[in-house]
C-alpha cells in the first residue's frame, strides 16, 4: 500500500500529543442520572438529556405503539411517500408549543440548519454569524454560499457596526444567532438582538437547540422568554436534547416554512424521521404540555449545584443556564481531570479545542430533572477531591 494516508497517521498522533484526541466511551444502559460507561455504573454529567425523557415509561410505550402501527421505518422522503400523519401531527403540535404560525421537522437539528440557512441566503446575500455559534450554523452558512461576517459573542453593538459597514453590499442579509450557547451555558440577548434586525430590516434566526424544553414558559424556548413571539422570523431546534428523541425543528414564519418544504435539501434528499421517533416527540410533547414539574426541577438542580460549584472556588464562566461549565484552561488538564473523576464514578467528558477555543479546555457538566439531591452531592465531592488533588483549588 502506498503513502497516501500517511498523512491521516501523523494528524492522529499531533491530536494526542496536543491533548486533543476524543477517547469515544460506550455506554451499556439507557440514558438517565447514573449510566453504565465501558462497563462500570458512573453518575451521568454529560448527557443532553435535560429533562430525564429520554428512557420516560410514556416515551417508550408511544414508540412501542408507532412501530406496531407503522412499522420500523418511513421508506422514503418527506416530498415523496415518507410523511405520515404523525409527522403532520407533530409538527402541528409543536407549532402550537411554541406559539408559532407553522413548524416542519427534520431528521436532525444539524440537518434543520442545513435545510433553512441555504434556502433563505445565497451568493449575493449576507449572512452576519455570532463569533460561538454552533458548527450546524457555520456549515450551513457556507452551504449557502452567502457571505459570511461574524460579530463578537452576544455583542449587540459589535452587531449594528457589522451592519453598518456592509449596507449597500447585498440582495438580502440575515441575523444567526444560538438562543442558548451550548459550550459557555450563556444566553444571546435575543431581545436587543430583534431591535437591531428590525431597525434595519434584516432577517432574524435563532438556534435554540439548547434552550427547547429548557428556557421560557415551561420549556417553549428562548423567543418565549424574551416575548418575541411573531417577531423572529426562524426558530431552529432540535428533538434529541430536552426532548429526549431526535429530529430536529424549522418553526416561525409560514412562508418560510413552505419555503424550506419545497427547496431545503435534508426534507427533499434525505429519508424521513422513523415513526417510532416521531410519535415519542409527541408523548414529550404532552408531558410538557401538562406540566412545568421537569423544567423546574432542572433549574432547582442547576442553581443548588452551580452555587455549591463556586462556593468551593470552581470557576464556572458566564453560565446563566443548566449547562454548567468548569473552565480549567488547557486541554491536558481538563483530560486528566475527567479521567480522575471517572475514577470517582463521575463521568463528566473534558472538551477542548475544537470544540472550545484554545486555551479554553473545560469539564461541561450537563445537570438533569434526573439527578436527585444526592446524586448532586456525590457527584460535588467528586469535584472538590479531584480539584484538590490536581491543585485547581
Amino acid at each position: 500500500m502506498g503513502k497516501r494516508l500517511d498523512w491521516i497517521g501523523e494528524e492522529i498522533d499531533a491530536l494526542k500529543a496536543a491533548g486533543l484526541y476524543n477517547h469515544i466511551r460506550t455506554l451499556g444502559s439507557p440514558q438517565g442520572a447514573w449510566l453504565i460507561v465501558d462497563g462500570k455504573r458512573v453518575l451521568n454529567f454529560c448527557s443532553n438529556n435535560y429533562l430525564g425523557l429520554a428512557n420516560h415509561p410514556k416515551l417508550v410505550e408511544a414508540a412501542g405503539a408507532a412501530l406496531k402501527k407503522y412499522g420500523v421505518g418511513p421508506g422514503a422522503v418527506r416530498s415523496i411517500a415518507g410523511t405520515m400523519e404523525i409527522h403532520t401531527e407533530l409538527e402541528q403540535r409543536l407549532a402550537k408549543f411554541k406559539g408559532v404560525d407553522a413548524a416542519i421537522v427534520l431528521q436532525s437539528g444539524f440537518s434543520a440548519n442545513t435545510a433553512v440557512i441555504p434556502v433563505l441566503v445565497g451568493k449575493e446575500d449576507l449572512i452576519i454569524s455570532d463569533a460561538l455559534n454552533h458548527a450546524s450554523i457555520i456549515d450551513g452558512s457556507r452551504l449557502s454560499g452567502a457571505r459570511i461576517e461574524r460579530y463578537a459573542h452576544a455583542d449587540v453593538a459589535d452587531l449594528e457596526c457589522v451592519i453598518k459597514e456592509n449596507e449597500g453590499t447585498y440582495r438580502r442579509a440575515l441575523v444567526i444567532t444560538d438562543g442558548v450557547f451550548s459550550m459557555d451555558g450563556d444566553m444571546a440577548p435575543l431581545d436587543k438582538i430583534y431591535e437591531i434586525t428590525n431597525r434595519y430590516d434584516i432577517m432574524l434566526m435563532v438556534d435554540d437547540a439548547h434552550g427547547e424544553g429548557v428556557v421560557g414558559r415551561g420549556g417553549r424556548g428562548i423567543v418565549d422568554h424574551f416575548s418575541l413571539h411573531g417577531k423572529v422570523d426562524v426558530e431552529v431546534g432540535t428533538l434529541s436534547k430536552a426532548f429526549g428523541v431526535v429530529g430536529g425543528i424549522v418553526a416561525g414564519n409560514a412562508r418560510v416554512i413552505e419555503w424550506v418544504r419545497q427547496r431545503g435539501r435534508p426534507f427533499l434528499f434525505s429519508s424521513a424521521t422513523p415513526p417510532a421517533d416521531v410519535a415519542a416527540c409527541i408523548a414529550a410533547v404532552d408531558l410538557l404540555e401538562d406540566s412545568t414539574e421537569l423544567v423546574d426541577r432542572l433549574w432547582d438542580n442547576a442553581r443548588y449545584f452551580k452555587a455549591a460549584l463556586k462556593e468551593m472556588g470552581l470557576n464556572t464562566g458566564n453560565s446563566v443556564t443548566p449547562i454548567t461549565p468548569v473552565m480549567l484552561g488547557e486541554a491536558p488538564l481538563a483530560q486528566r481531570f475527567s479521567r480522575e473523576l471517572f475514577a470517582e464514578n463521575v463521568f463528566a467528558m473534558a472538551l477542548g479545542f475544537p470544540t472550545v477555543p484554545q486555551g479554553k479546555a473545560r469539564i461541561r457538566v450537563m445537570i438533569s430533572a434526573a439527578h436527585n439531591r444526592d446524586d448532586l452531592d456525590q457527584g460535588l465531592a467528586a469535584f472538590e477531591k479531584v480539584a484538590q488533588k490536581l491543585k485547581v483549588i
